[in-house]
This record gives C-alpha cells, sequence and structure tokens, in this order.
C-alpha cells in the first residue's frame, strides 16, 4: 500500500483554484520532488498533506488515515517560513521538540547543530535568516518520521549551504520513509531525487521517476522543467 494516496483532490481559495482533481500515489523509501513555479499549489498540497488545510473534494490518506492528529506524530514538516520564537534559545528548541515529538532525536539535534557551530545558548533573535533556516531544518531532520514535507528548505540559504543542507537530508533520514521536497531549485535538488511530481496551474503535468525521466527523455530534470514550464 502506498504511504500517501490522493484521489480526486481539489481546493480553492474563493474563484482561485490551487490543486484541481489531482491523483498521486508516493511509496515508502523514496525522495519526492515537488515542482512548479511560484503560485502553482505546492505549499497547498504539502499543508494539506500535514492537516493545516481541508481540500474541497477529494479523499487522501497518509499512511492509511485521513491527515490529522495521528498523522501529525508520524509526519515531520518544514514550512516555507520561520515558525519559531524570536525569544526562544536552541535548548528551548529541543527540549519542546522532545516534549511534543517521541521520535526527536535530540543527540542526532546536537551532532548536526555542532556540525555548522550552533551552540545550544543562541537566541533565535541573534541568528541570521539562514542560520535559522538551519536551525529549523535541523529540528526536522532529527526526527524519525515516516513522512517528511519540506517546503522551500533551500531557498533561502547560500550555495555551500544548499549542500549541506541536502547532505543532511540524505543522511538523516528515516529510509522507510517518504521525502517530499518542494523547490523551484531544480538544479540544486535533483541528484538526490528518486521521483518528480511537477504541477502547474493546480494540476499534476508529470509524475515520473528521475531516472527513467534521464534515460528516455536523454535530458536533466532541469531541463525538462525549463521545457514544460517556460513562459
Amino acid at each position: 500500500m502506498s504511504i500517501i494516496e490522493i484521489n480526486g483532490l481539489s481546493k480553492s481559495y474563493g474563484s482561485k483554484t490551487a490543486l484541481d482533481n489531482i491523483d498521486i500515489r508516493l511509496e515508502k523509501g523514496q525522495i519526492v520532488g515537488l515542482m512548479g513555479p511560484n503560485g502553482s499549489g505546492k505549499t497547498t498540497l504539502i499543508k494539506i498533506l500535514m492537516g493545516l488545510l481541508k481540500a474541497d473534494e477529494g479523499n487522501i490518506s497518509v499512511a492509511g488515515a485521513f491527515p490529522g492528529v495521528e498523522t501529525k506524530r508520524i509526519t515531520a514538516y518544514l514550512p516555507d517560513k520561520m515558525t519559531f520564537p524570536s525569544y526562544m534559545t536552541v535548548k528551548n528548541l529541543m527540549d519542546v521538540y522532545e516534549d511534543f515529538y517521541y521520535d526527536f532525536d535530540r543527540s542526532n539535534a546536537l551532532s548536526m547543530l555542532e556540525d555548522l557551530g550552533i551552540k545550544e545558548n543562541q537566541k533565535i533573535k541573534a541568528m541570521s535568516k539562514g542560520t535559522k533556516e538551519k536551525v529549523q531544518l535541523i529540528m526536522t531532520m532529527a526526527r524519525k518520521a515516516q513522512i517528511y514535507l519540506l517546503d522551500e528548505p533551500i531557498a533561502g540559504v547560500d550555495p555551500a549551504a544548499r549542500d549541506y543542507i541536502l547532505k543532511t537530508i540524505i543522511g538523516n533520514y528515516n529510509p522507510e520513509a517518504v521525502v517530499i521536497i518542494s523547490t523551484h531549485l531544480i538544479s540544486d535538488v535533483e541528484s538526490i531525487l528518486d521521483d518528480v511530481l511537477f504541477i502547474k496551474e493546480g494540476k499534476v503535468v508529470l509524475h515520473e521517476s528521475a531516472e527513467k525521466i534521464r534515460e528516455e527523455k536523454g535530458q536533466s530534470i532541469d531541463k525538462l522543467f525549463r521545457e514544460v514550464f517556460k513562459c
């Protein structure tokens, strides 16, 4: 059984359609690139999977259940904006994650923080934007979740930091889990992807394995993306 199953899912904001009758099935043990231009519906889909938004129509199953309290226990979510209170320290954050998530591995979080030279007593408000995003990613990836939803994890950091973030994602996710990375920075992430989902104007226009795209189309995912979404 697929860990994520979506059938006929639609969502609108007033007269604007964000998702239009989409069908998706995702298996465990893969990293999936959720790709499309800004406004294509990527964040809406992730928020529905997380249980933060409700769809207007369609069915959705996350590990056999409707998105809610139970699925949040097994889903690690990295939003596209900083959500931590600025007065908190890194230690405070780890305390909160340990209280809320049974699968949070504090020793793993400490190891990743040490790699980046980030101290436990540092306050969020004293950090640069890039450091805040790294801390947020570390808190997410230190969980032993079954599903990871990462919304634009590399959009706001420099190229060197992107390499570290991608290495962190590969090295820390549960191999029995599925990782969904929403991004429009295709060339930076395509080397780690197993599966590719293109969304355009709320519709799934491509769902294929990364290997098959390279073999059958003879081109990179980045080049195919530019063709599909050219202005």
